[in-house]
């Protein structure tokens, strides 16, 4: 998403006539929402410089200029865009990285990072010139028009405040792969960087490499699980940004210092649904593991989940390229450590840390609690946490519990939050319309569902089936969930010929639950409805979800009903004891876990989530949500149709 284009003469113009700011103000209104004073600000001063650098005879002025590129998937904006041709039909883009920085400081413990005074305090922040590159990637590999058309990308940084010193921190040898990827200007370089967008831009447009990319296809953004190999194999699959970049160097630098000085440390690291959070796992597992300019020596590091599906899938996807002991001894369960002696492994990245258990697990009780364990095996251990993921009774992993463990080993703790959202089309405002409108966060996103995002309440599970089935023919990455309200039936859950999942008046009736452990995967699940158990964790292109009777709406309040789960589900095991002897936590724990389950549910579709509810006045309220949505954009549709809500 462009919030402002205009010719390089329309831009120029509008600079001049003192037009520009109130324009991206009004637009960038009207596309993501209220303006901060600090942002208008950054414009109205940089903009003039840019205006300085482009108001030059030598660059076209029908060259297109964009400002504040919305990244497909991210939160992230480019600052600006330059297109043209450097010859005919050869089409040439310059990302420009803008920043009013007049003093930088090296961050010790972060590779790709500078100290630079942000909001009044010092602040570790990515290098310009990485960040700049980061944009460029994200662009050529989200958009396929501009793979498609074979755009020509050079990334740039312009620290139009700060005077760049021979031996200057952002040149340091440390940076220097960066900075040949993405050269920075500073003050005083105004003509250098004419040249070096005349070196790349000869022609001008007329914003067709614009509208190029502003309507281009996006690529839906890649699943871990199918990234997974190229990962192992060092390619890089995933770019990391801002904040998962942040965590990623973070991490690096603690699992080295405690390798170095044997002192234990604890990174947390926060963050919600498609924050990247095992993304940057995964990432931090294969650097620890090699070799390379951080490490001198690879670390004996291992990644853990509580939960079996996501480790199965992984498995699965490794098959044949890596040994069966060799995958199982990369990836571990967290009831292994009960056992294990005292810092073992250099590292233990732990994701999905919010669903470790009090004891060792279900085959293993004598360990004091998983956290413990974790933390007892590795010189540094590294969680991956999200609160609002507990979905069972006895998921114990906390912030506060995984803190207090860290102190009484004797660990250095440090907390991180990821926030930029890589998941739902990169809309945050759609989570937070989520936890709003279950009633989990009263200060969240009341009436603003943010990006793109296809969202679509259902009247049918059959209509809402049909649709899943005719998106995952696409590529096979959708799937169907439920809420446990539903019988499990031990002898028959292997039989895909016994339908679990009824609703009558529908005549609609599937199988759910088959325990392969792939389901995510396997050929043929598309006809299978999934749990929370076989997809958290995961994630998928388009998800389809029936919201059960345990979530109704009555009296103009969303009503958890805990007697409403089915028996064979065992996420509140132990309610019926904690009723007696504490009502009021019971109740909270059980309201909790049940809005937990289905934000994770609604969370699981990187494009689109469509929802049928068994209970009518909940499918309504959600509909009067949809249609309270305050952007331009947003679409209700059925299965055949369109229709459009004005405001």
């Amino acid at each position: 998403m462009i919030i402002y284009e205009a010719t390089k003469r329309e831009f120029v113009d509008a600079v001049l006539n003192q037009t520009i700011i109130d324009t991206l103000v009004e637009n960038y209104t009207i596309k993501i929402g209220k303006v901060k004073e600090s942002e208008r600000r950054a414009w109205n001063n940089s903009l003039m410089f840019m205006y300085q650098v482009l108001e030059d005879h030598g660059i076209p002025n029908d060259m297109g200029v964009a400002l504040e590129y919305k990244i497909p998937y991210t939160n992230n904006r480019i600052d600006v865009i330059l297109t043209g041709y450097m010859e005919e039909n050869a089409n040439s883009a310059v990302v420009i990285e803008l920043k009013q920085w007049s003093q930088v400081e090296q961050a010790k413990d972060k590779v790709g990072y500078v100290v630079t005074v942000l909001g009044g305090g010092k602040v570790a922040t990515e290098h310009p010139s990485y960040q700049a590159w980061s944009y460029a990637y994200m662009l050529e590999n989200y958009n396929e028009a501009v793979e498609e058309n074979q755009f020509s990308i050079q990334p740039c940084a312009f620290l139009h405040n700060y005077s760049l010193l021979d031996n200057d921190v952002l040149l340091d040898q440390k940076y220097e792969k960066f900075v040949h990827d993405a050269p920075i200007f500073a003050k005083g370089d105004i003509r250098k960087l004419r040249e070096f967008i005349k070196h790349n831009i000869h022609y001008g447009d007329n914003k067709e490499g614009l509208y190029t990319i502003e309507n281009g296809r996006i690529s839906p953004s890649k699943a871990l699980q199918d990234a997974l190999s190229g990962m192992l194999q060092g390619n890089q699959e995933f770019v990391l940004l801002d904040r998962q970049y942040s965590v990623f160097e973070k991490g690096i630098y603690m699992a080295g210092q405690s390798r170095a000085d044997n002192q234990k440390r604890v990174l947390i690291v926060k963050g919600g649904p498609g924050t990247g959070k095992s993304v940057v796992a995964v990432n931090l597992l294969v650097k620890l593991m090699t070799h390379n300019e951080v490490n001198k020596v690879p670390l004996n590091v291992v990644y853990v989940t509580k939960n079996n599906n996501p480790r199965y899938v992984y498995m699965k996807k490794l098959q044949g390229e890596y040994t069966k002991s060799y995958i199982k001894n990369l990836f571990k369960g967290a009831g292994a450590f009960v056992d294990v002696e005292e810092n073992t492994y250099d590292a233990i990245i732990c994701d999905e840390a919010h669903r470790l258990m009090k004891n060792g697990g279900s085959y293993n009780q004598r360990a004091e609690n998983q956290v413990r364990s974790v933390i007892k095996s590795a010189r540094c251990s590294i969680f991956f946490i999200d609160e609002y993921q507990k979905i069972c009774l006895d998921d114990y992993g906390t912030i506060e519990r995984i803190q207090e463990e860290a102190i009484r080993a004797g660990a250095e703790v440090e907390v991180m939050e990821l926030q930029s959202q890589f998941r739902c089309n990169g809309s945050d405002g759609y989570l937070k319309w989520v936890e709003n409108v279950l009633e989990m966060e009263e200060n969240a996103n009341l009436d603003d569902m943010g990006m793109d995002y296809d969202f679509r309440v259902m009247d049918s599970p059959n209509e809402m089936f049909a649709l899943v089935e005719r998106q995952n023919k696409i590529n096979d990455k959708s799937r169907v969930v439920a809420g446990y309200c539903w019988e499990w039936d031990k002898a028959t859950r292997n039989n895909r010929n016994v339908h679990d999942i009824i609703i009558e008046q529908f005549g609609f009736e599937r199988s759910w639950n088959i325990p392969t452990g792939t389901w995510a995967i396997d050929k043929g699940s598309i006809n299978e409805i999934g749990c929370i158990h076989t997809c958290q964790g995961l994630e998928f292109d388009y998800v389809g979800v029936i919201i059960g009777d345990d979530l109704r709406y009555e009296n103009g309040k969303i009503i958890c009903d805990a007697d409403k789960r089915a028996k064979t589900d065992h996420s509140l095991n132990g309610l019926k004891k904690m009723m007696r002897e504490n009502p009021k936590k019971g109740r909270e724990e059980a309201i909790q876990i049940i809005k937990n389950t289905y934000r994770v549910l609604m969370s699981r579709g990187m494009k689109g989530c469509y929802v049928y509810c068994t209970d009518k006045a909940l499918s309504d309220y959600l509909k009067m949500r949809l249609q309270r949505c305050q952007r331009n954009d947003l679409y209700v549709r059925d299965v055949d149709a369109v229709i459009e809500f004005n405001q």
